[in-house]
């Protein structure tokens, strides 16, 4: 790589030719026709204009580093209100853009200083590859933003993409129906940026499209990246602007400590025809040095030699997480092995999910250029394991199965084409999982009620266990069976968040076991009804709530 610089590479013959600086050249070229096919740097008076040689040309601001314009094939496709830009921008004050260009790459880095009072201590790079329509970038954050979210947000015209992600489209909204963030369309329907989001261990590809052209999201490595693989977070909102996000943190029903001091990344915004484009190589990313990389040579893995004890029905998850990294990786069915992507060197927790439930935790240590092996491993903790009188839904750590269950992360539960949330009193034995709601909350349907029948002999002293994935407002079940009341027990572990309004089932699983007196019960029908205890207040969804594991007797 050579310094700050100004070129256009395909001319340097050219210039030697004329005897002329190429700098010179590339300036009175570029206001040709043909010169826009030139793959290079131009440095402008107030931008960076880079040309991939194949189509795409954008402009980066030399005071603050947000992009202002891209052009694919001729055509303006960048929003005319706000750059495309880390969060809505790092600001010119305590920033430095620099470039970096050879024959073959171009670099362009963004960092800001201590004093800056957007985020200190951010690094952020655009890379581009002669003759590749892609914008690779990656982000260090020694700090988190003042917002307390880190994001990458493209901007672009959204009436020349009118093929966008559905539940996240907001055209056509009449208005908000909770806070800012979460629209009702005439219908009755609704629509978030925070609906219809892939889990972490699902993104790949994905963007906006519109005729002739598309725009896409590689999201990469999500290493750096909180909540492990089932974790999500924004990726879309169209309005007037079409937004591609790359959220790498945020606070959204977040789990875990948010990690810095690490580079977030690679990530890749492609362009192309429209079509969805397979995610590019990023080897070659290693060589460039960027700050806080780690080259695959100084990495190492984990191999899982067998896990013992599964519930074939379900699919399972080998993860590793420890204060600057994660990880995740399916266990294959029949035996149970698993193989982890290449790792940062360190001690993680070493986490097996069942579905979305940790079944088993242990320590493991990785070191560079050495495969860990875990030697085959039997699942003793999985809850589903103890024998139940009765048990409604599986203990899989999601409410997937229960009544709007899969409709949580796609609309708001206030959503015409939910299901009522207050049906009749779910009965053991005809009743099917699909009959009970997926989330209680006080306001809403705060009474559940489930029947069930005892034996004279079943009259004894039991145990009800409630698993529930999330909680809002620090919710928790309260009990009741027949006239015996429980015990109200601790607020499972604070999660600062809307989320089952927004999208997200998935917050601190945690399992309330209530020890019920023989006294409590009788021979025949039971009733047990379920409620909501907390000691916070909030209108209908807005209400305290929490959603469903799984409940089961023994």
């Amino acid at each position: 790589m050579i310094p700050e610089t100004i070129v256009i590479f395909s001319l340097s013959s050219f210039s030697r030719a004329l005897g002329l600086p190429l700098a010179i050249v590339a300036g009175t070229l570029l206001s040709s026709h043909s010169a826009r096919a030139e793959f290079g740097l131009i440095t402008e008076k107030k931008q960076h204009r880079v040309d991939s040689g194949a189509g795409l040309v954008f402009k980066v601001d030399r005071l603050n580093g947000g992009i202002r314009s891209i052009k694919w094939q001729d055509t303006e496709l960048h929003s005319p209100f706000r750059d495309s830009s880390i969060n809505s921008g790092v600001g010119g004050s305590h920033t430095l853009v620099t470039t970096q260009a050879d024959a073959e790459t171009v670099v362009i880095t963004t960092q800001t200083d201590a004093e800056n009072q957007v985020v200190a201590g951010l690094t952020h790079y655009y890379i581009v590859r002669k003759g590749l329509n892609h914008i690779y970038m990656a982000t260090y954050a020694q700090n988190e933003p003042s917002n307390g979210e880190l994001r990458w947000i493209t901007r672009l015209k959204g009436e020349l993409f009118p093929h966008a992600p559905a539940q996240s489209d907001l055209r056509g909204s009449t208005g908000a129906i909770e806070s800012r963030d979460v629209l009702g369309m005439t219908d009755g329907t609704s629509r978030s940026k925070y609906f219809g989001n892939d889990q972490a261990r699902d993104l790949g590809v994905r963007g906006v499209t519109g005729p002739g052209r598309g725009v896409f999201m590689v999201y990469g490595s999500r290493e750096s990246s909180s909540g492990g693989p089932f974790y999500r977070d924004i990726q879309n909102q169209t309005g007037t602007s079409a937004e591609v996000y790359n959220y790498m943190n945020s606070g959204h029903n977040q789990t875990e400590k948010l990690r810095l001091g690490v580079l977030y990344g690679p990530y890749v915004l492609c362009f192309t025809d429209g079509s969805k484009p397979k995610a590019p190589d990023l080897g070659f990313i290693d060589a460039l040095g960027l700050k806080g990389s780690i080259s695959k040579e100084a990495r190492g893995s984990v191999q899982l030699k067998g896990l013992k004890g599964r519930d074939e029905d379900h699919e399972y998850t080998m993860g590793f997480a420890n204060g600057t990294a994660q990880y995740w990786a399916p266990v294959s069915k029949g035996r149970g092995n698993a193989t982890s992507p290449d790792m940062k060197p360190g001690t993680y927790d070493l986490t097996v999910y069942k579905g979305e439930l940790a079944v088993h935790t242990e320590s493991v240590t990785v070191s560079a250029g050495t495969v860990t092996e875990v030697g085959a491993r039997t699942l003793t903790v999985d809850p589903s394991q103890k024998k139940a009188l009765w048990r409604i839904g599986d203990w899989d750590g999601a409410p997937l199965e229960f009544r709007n269950g899969r409709s949580i992360a796609l609309m708001h539960p206030s959503d015409k084409r939910m299901e009522p949330w207050q049906g009749e009193p779910f009965v053991i034995g005809p009743s099917r999982a699909g009959d009970f709601p997926s989330c209680v909350w006080a306001d809403v349907n705060g009474q559940q009620v489930v029947k069930f029948n005892l034996t004279p002999e079943q009259v004894a002293s039991r145990t009800l266990r409630v698993g529930i994935t999330a909680s809002f407002a620090g919710a928790r079940p309260s009990v009741k069976l027949n006239n015996w009341k429980a015990s109200i027990q601790p607020a499972p572990r604070k999660v600062d968040s809307r989320s089952l309004t927004i999208g997200s089932y998935r917050g601190n699983n945690a399992t309330y076991t209530f020890g019920i007196p023989a006294k409590a019960l009788v021979a025949g029908e039971n009733v047990l009804t379920l409620s909501v205890v907390s000691g916070n207040r909030g209108p209908q969804f807005l209400s305290p709530a929490y959603s469903i594991d799984c409940v089961d007797f023994y």
